[in-house]
């Protein structure tokens, strides 16, 4: 008869007491324990971004004269409690705003800010921004990666030299020039200039025939309208005065602006050019009147408004849930 053999665990011991035993599975175990413990740390860290959501409605970016940029975005949150990512460190002027024109507590953090969003839906942030721009010489550059599209205005009598984007939209308001960028990266060079030097700057620039279509047909195009909304502004003050020749009552509930500039002495140069335009509407207009004529954004130019109204000159009231706008006849001399 064959003996049988049985297969036998072995274990080794020492003098020292301790006990060692020579598992089979041991490497199995070592090979998934780390695919565990990063599963276990996905799970983790997507948690805290389910409770948090956000979606960019409007985004839009002014380049100032000094180099910086303003950026006024309205997003729609889900949370009270809500973290936004800023578009540099760099930050000044920040305000953000409920539905209603509530301003929103926010505690800036480098280039994040926890907002209190008051249960508001949807809230609007307004900052200023020195990340975005650079300058070499007398060319000055922006850069801008972002996660959305965008509206983007120059600087008043700047001149683009070259852009590696092509816009979707592009156009001439006045002495400035309105893109519309896509999303991604987007790299736009320019010069401050007279339209005078504009002949000699464009013989000295490196773009290409392309580019010179993109920019100089629609700025021919913009020229063209401007021509025509300059025209129909010209005739709007007759229209005005005989308008007020029919109507002796408007010219009587009109408030004079040199009026009210000598009883306020200290008034802000552009808040006088709010009350000019307002004095010339008939002594009121909507709120988005004035961010339309100044082409400023909603926060900038609602701190104007209430500015004005600490001092005295005009009285803000709804009308159709908008904001009107009315300059005051009681004004009163400052103590």
């Amino acid at each position: 008869m064959n003996p049988q053999i049985v297969p036998i665990h072995r274990t080794e011991s020492r003098e020292d007491g301790m006990l060692f035993v020579r598992t089979d599975n041991i490497i199995d175990t070592m090979v998934n324990a780390p695919l565990i413990v990063a599963g276990l740390l996905v799970v983790a860290l997507t948690m805290p971004l389910q409770t948090s959501f956000a979606t960019t409605r409007t985004l839009d970016l002014i380049i100032n004269s000094d180099g910086s940029t303003n950026i006024s975005s309205q997003i729609d949150v889900d949370s009270s409690n809500f973290e936004l990512s800023l578009f540099g460190p760099s930050i000044d002027n920040f305000v953000a705003l409920g539905e209603d024109g509530t301003v929103l507590s926010g505690n800036i953090i480098e280039d994040k800010v926890m907002i209190q969003t008051s249960d508001y839906s949807s809230i609007t942030v307004n900052y200023d921004i020195h990340d975005l721009i650079s300058k070499e010489g007398r060319v000055w550059t922006f850069s801008f990666d972002s996660p959305t599209k965008y509206s983007l205005l120059m600087p008043e009598n700047s001149v683009i030299v070259g852009m590696d984007i092509l816009p979707e939209n592009m156009e001439q308001l006045d002495s400035q020039i309105k893109l519309e960028i896509p999303v991604g990266p987007a790299k736009i060079d320019y010069i401050f200039s007279t339209p005078i030097e504009t002949p000699t700057t464009t013989s000295e620039s490196s773009f290409d025939s392309v580019t010179i279509g993109l920019i100089v047909g629609p700025i021919a195009a913009a020229a063209i309208a401007s021509v025509i909304v300059a025209k129909k502004r010209q005739s709007r003050p007759q229209l005005q005065t005989e308008v007020i020749q029919i109507t002796p009552k408007s010219t009587t509930d009109s408030v004079n602006p040199d009026t009210i500039f000598s009883l306020r002495p200290d008034m802000r140069e552009d808040d006088k050019e709010i009350v000019r335009f307002i004095s010339e509407n008939g002594g009121e207009v909507f709120e988005s009147d004035l961010r339309k004529k100044f082409l400023q954004p909603r926060t900038t130019m609602w701190r104007a408004v209430k500015r004005l109204e600490r001092l005295g000159v005009v009285e803000i009231y709804k009308k159709d849930l908008l904001n009107m706008v009315k300059l005051r006849n009681d004004l009163e001399e400052e103590n």
